[in-house]
């Protein structure tokens, strides 16, 4: 006798509700019917029925899928957690059988401050955001691609992005066709690669006929455009250096180099040569948290890494003010104190970042509004100077004057 409809197997990862008050025995697209957990998001185009879950403040996605492939996508979404791989966050997976048959659920944490990509072309044009895009997910491919994952659709729709100090910083949020590899081949890579560059021409005609414009001629480049990035990030990170025994010096070079790009630099290996003269010198990264890393360690704050790196700076600019002011060495940490408890803390407690925002987004726009005052000063107009301009011009919501009431009714 065949089973009713229902739950047939749940997998929970500690952390996440057990979501077992959920309709199980309903397909996703009949689930308003009875779950009154269902919200309405921000959202990309998706090829399944998915949902949006609200549990307390946290947001889940629940996504329908034929048999075991929930099950396999599920499987990925860990590997690349494991790795630290710029993902979205697996919290479950459920096989049910409703009365149209057997399906797989899948349940991820929504990805908090994250937007699909057709929603930054919304209010600014096609061209706004083009650059930032093809930087974002050029570096998050390299990414994967160093991990040895292999997409297999790779696209601006199956991407999420948040925003960072003016940047974009890309996670995956669709890995159904993904394979796992150690290493990727370079046949792996150049496939995804051409199957990124079909599908992102084709995500932003879709955004063109969205606006309801003619696409630009420079749209049938992009994939080109960004084939090139991917290549120049991946051979700057991968390419082998030939150093001579006395130039110990490139080693700590090259490992600078790597952290500016925001990668962390695991182990440099050295080879020698055939002629024994030289060494092959390789670095292996680790990940794209180096400045991220680094700000946690200091400080204790969570932020993507070029809003990390921007902090990071201006903590090693008051190191030097410090050590310049007390001519005596100043220890990183020592520095990192101070700026923490004379800078953050105060500024973000004017700015009054509202919930739900990004207060390390809304300092790092502070830090720009600086650098703007003073070029235009041509001089450094200092940092209280440019707090107190930005809480001028954008005064936090329990600043403003309240609106008037509205005139009675004659």
């Amino acid at each position: 006798m065949t089973a009713g409809p229902g739950l047939v197997g749940l997998q929970v990862r500690p952390g996440h509700p057990d979501f077992l008050d959920l309709p199980w025995d309903l397909p996703l697209s009949r689930w308003g019917e009875r779950c009154a957990r269902i919200v309405e998001v921000t959202r990309g185009v998706s090829r399944h029925d998915v949902l949006f879950l609200q549990y307390d403040r946290a947001l889940y996605v629940v996504k329908e899928l034929p048999p075991a492939l929930g099950e396999r996508e599920y499987g990925a979404l860990r590997w690349l957690e494991d790795r630290e791989l710029p993902a979205v966050v697996a919290a479950g997976h459920a096989h049910v059988r409703t009365g149209e048959g057997d399906a797989s659920v899948l349940i991820t944490r929504f990805l908090d401050r994250s937007l699909p990509f057709r929603t930054l072309f919304e209010n600014a044009g096609l061209e706004t955001y083009r650059a930032r895009l093809l930087d974002a997910i050029a570096g998050l491919l390299v990414r994967l691609h160093l991990g040895g994952f292999y997409w297999g659709d790779c696209s601006l729709s199956n991407t999420l992005f948040r925003r960072d100090a003016g940047e974009l910083r890309a996670y995956l949020v669709d890995a159904e066709t993904a394979e796992m590899h150690d290493p990727l081949s370079d046949g792996q890579r150049r496939h995804d690669i051409e199957i990124l560059e079909e599908n992102v021409t084709g995500d932003l005609l879709d955004v063109a006929a969205m606006l309801g414009v003619a696409p630009p001629p420079w749209l049938y480049e992009t994939g080109a455009a960004l084939r090139a990035r991917y290549e120049q990030l991946w051979g700057e990170i991968t390419r082998e250096e030939l150093i001579s025994a006395g130039e110990s010096w490139r080693i700590h070079e090259r490992i600078r180099s790597l952290n500016a790009l925001g990668f962390t630099v695991g182990e440099v290996k050295l080879e020698p040569t055939g002629d024994g003269s030289r060494l092959r010198m390789r670095a292996v990264v680790t990940d794209r948290d180096y400045h991220r890393d680094l700000l946690h360690a200091l400080t204790g704050l969570v932020a993507e890494d070029r809003q990390a790196a921007l902090m990071v700076n201006e903590i090693q600019e008051l190191r030097a003010t410090l050590v310049r002011r007390e001519n005596r060495s100043v220890a990183l940490a020592v520095a990192a104190y101070r700026w923490l408890n004379e800078r953050w803390l105060p500024a973000i407690r004017k700015l009054a970042p509202r919930p739900g925002s990004d207060p390390a987004e809304l300092y790092c726009q502070l830090l720009e509004h600086k650098w703007y005052l003073s070029e235009r000063a041509r001089r450094d107009v200092g940092f209280d100077a440019a707090l107190e301009d930005w809480l001028r011009r954008f005064p936090p919501p329990a600043a403003r004057p309240p609106s008037p009431p509205p005139p009675d009714p004659e």
